[in-house]
């Protein structure tokens, strides 16, 4: 499929598809018999990458993180308890982080209370 049914199918814009390429999350293929156009076409397993690469992403990893998680997985280079590990560190850090926004929004609680008490 051409990147324009990708798009439709993952709901990625064909921008988006194109800079996940350039980051090397995902490969097309030019069609050798075809010497007229350099279209590059994407196979299911694309549409499989993609999906993956919208969730990770939605749950807060970095492009990097998902670099290395789909070299790994579409690899085979980790193991079942490699996978879970690196899920845990995820979990871990979105556990410091809701952490540290919750101190962030006592803070800020705590300034306009402040400012409210200036008022008077």
């Amino acid at each position: 499929m051409l990147i324009h049914e990708l798009s439709k199918r993952t709901g990625i814009t064909a921008h988006t598809i194109r800079f996940y390429e350039k980051s090397g999350l995902i490969k097309g293929k030019r069609d050798e018999n075809v010497k007229s156009n350099k279209y590059f076409h994407y196979d299911e397993e694309t549409v499989d990458k993609l999906e993956l690469i919208r969730d990770a992403k939605s749950i807060g990893f970095t492009i990097n993180e998902i670099c290395q998680l789909i070299e790994a997985w579409y690899n085979n280079k980790m193991s079942v308890a490699e996978k879970l590990e690196v899920l845990d560190d995820k979990l871990l850090c979105i556990d410091t982080k809701i952490k540290q926004l919750k101190e962030m929004k006592k803070m800020i609680s705590q300034f306009k209370y402040d400012v409210m008490e200036e008022k008077c």
